[in-house]
């Protein structure tokens, strides 16, 4: 367990998605170390995922599912305009909740 995991105040990076959630050398995304050993790991991803950063990575799982055979055109195009449709909406939301 991580000094910075052993209360239950939230570490700095929980969150943010390119810190606990980031790209690999060969393009895919693992959780750190440190993040297995953090008490709020769960619920950490889930605020990162959560976010427009979020959408963003199951786009990604998209088109790699897409380029690797396991989706068709039309089914990826369908998936990709429902994220977008998503992101649209959570921006819509944070904007309106900025004023």
């Amino acid at each position: 367990m991580t000094s910075r995991c052993r209360d239950n105040k939230y570490p700095k990076c929980f969150g943010e998605l390119e810190k606990v959630f980031p790209k690999t050398k060969d393009g895919l995304r693992s959780t750190p170390e440190a993040c297995l050993e953090c008490l709020h790991k769960t619920a950490c991803l889930r605020s990162a995922m959560e976010g427009a950063d979020g959408v963003k990575v199951r786009e990604e799982i998209v088109d790699r599912a897409y380029d690797s055979g396991m989706m068709s055109f039309v089914e990826r195009w369908s998936k990709k305009k429902d994220l977008k449709r998503k992101l649209k909406k959570r921006n819509k939301g944070e904007h309106q909740r900025r004023e």
